[in-house]
């Protein structure tokens, strides 16, 4: 049986042992940091994505843990409506679309992982070092321990699913240098306020460099409250440290500052901000797409692969797509490296595109041209950007993420 061992316990490598699991492989995972806790604020799952969840048996502890979006609405800096379209099966997928709290996510991805592959398939304080992937002989990692130990582990392919600040790709590729800013930070958090809209909705508003994003993740039925998710982007002229931090907290004024007036009849945003007790800044960082993810018989999935500008929902998304188009390739196809080289087939351009697409902020497009057109609001959306236009922006991105009806209705395996 084949050997795969994951680098990193996020979302997009513990995707990756349950699938390669299924397809009958022996999987490890490491992580260097000393639990897989459960941080981070919020994410979104794509309809592609949460059918591949759901192949793994994961759609029922999800839904017990996420909130199932229904519509995604654009709206300008004053409230006033851009685009909205049903998301998920109000749309008319045969699967949700789901946001969840990434320490949600997590939690249901290693519980799978440690009651099928067992309690000893996640490796937790073991760093990645160095590994050598000759012609011959297996893949080697060696791996440093916090209280100093040095450990190695051999296997017949290494899966790089460690973020975009991978130690597995800067051995790829040792002259890349940190990944490059644009100029754009964002503040995440989350905090418990009423519904929104449908209580199901996820809302993008900004002008031509702002933004704001906002949808729930959890409810209390007892309170009938949510839990908001939100991240809030703005330019700073403060140049981010280079060195790897997944988080920094600051005081919520950071972000007050910037959106703290922001109210719609319907919704407080800067109230939203005010109410939240952790703030995380973060810049904004993606990578340019490589021309190759594999060397030999090592290989890159997930951030790590492809990190992007957060928009249009797709980082985790395509984590969880890499996985399972992984799996299939390594039990279909071999040696390992014409397995490898199908993945890469399969999946680098889509997510190129993606990373390309993210750059011009992907669907987001809407509320830039909103605003440079009416920069003071509007009446009639119709008299400033037509439906034929708006329509055509949301089925492109769709599209070239491959998460559009037919493609995700119609495929076994998203690609």
């Amino acid at each position: 049986m084949p050997r795969v061992l994951v680098v990193g316990a996020g979302v997009g490598g513990l995707t990756a042992a349950l699938a390669l699991h299924r397809s009958g492989l022996n999987v490890r995972v490491v992580e260097a940091a000393s639990c897989v806790a459960p941080i981070g604020v919020g994410l979104n799952i794509l309809p592609n994505a949460v059918r591949e969840l759901a192949a793994l048996g994961l759609l029922d502890k999800l839904a017990e843990s996420a909130v199932a979006t229904k519509q995604l609405a654009f709206y300008n800096r004053y409230g006033d409506l851009i685009w909205q379209e049903p998301r998920g099966l109000d749309a008319g997928y045969r699967w949700p679309q789901f946001s969840i709290h990434r320490g949600d996510l997590v939690r249901v991805l290693l519980d799978a992982v440690r009651a099928r592959l067992g309690a000893d398939a996640v490796i937790t304080g073991a760093r990645l070092a160095s590994h050598t992937d000759g012609p011959n002989g297996p893949v080697v990692a060696r791996l440093a321990h916090p209280d100093g130990r040095r450990t190695t582990l051999e296997a017949d392919v290494l899966v790089g699913a460690d973020g975009i600040h991978s130690t597995v790709r800067a051995a790829l590729y040792p002259d890349e240098g940190p990944p490059p800013w644009n100029g754009l930070v964002m503040w995440r958090g989350t905090t418990w306020g009423q519904p929104f809209l449908t209580g199901s909705s996820m809302i993008v508003t900004g002008d031509d460099v702002r933004r704001v994003v906002l949808y729930p993740v959890r409810r209390d039925p007892a309170s009938g409250r949510v839990l908001i998710n939100w991240v809030a982007a703005a330019p700073s002229t403060t140049v981010p440290d280079a060195a790897p931090s997944p988080r920094k907290r600051v005081p919520v004024s950071a972000a007050m500052a910037e959106f703290g007036d922001w109210r719609f009849p319907w919704l407080d945003i800067g109230g939203v901000l005010a109410a939240t007790k952790e703030v995380f800044e973060y810049p904004m960082l993606d990578r340019d797409p490589l021309s190759r993810w594999s060397v030999g018989r090592t290989t890159l999935l997930g951030d790590a692969a492809h990190p992007m500008y957060p928009a249009g929902s797709n980082g985790a998304t395509q984590a969880v797509v890499d996985a399972c188009a992984l799996a299939d390739a390594l039990s279909q196809h071999s040696p390992a490296t014409a397995a490898l080289a199908e993945y890469e087939r399969i999946r680098r351009p889509v997510t190129t595109e993606i990373q390309t697409s993210n750059r011009r902020m992907g669907p987001e497009v809407v509320i830039t041209m909103a605003h440079q057109r009416a920069p003071n609001g509007f009446t009639d959306i119709d008299e400033v950007i037509s439906p034929a236009e708006l329509a055509g922006i949301s089925a492109r991105y769709a599209s070239t993420g491959r998460f559009d009806i037919d493609t995700v209705n119609s495929k076994g395996c998203a690609s």
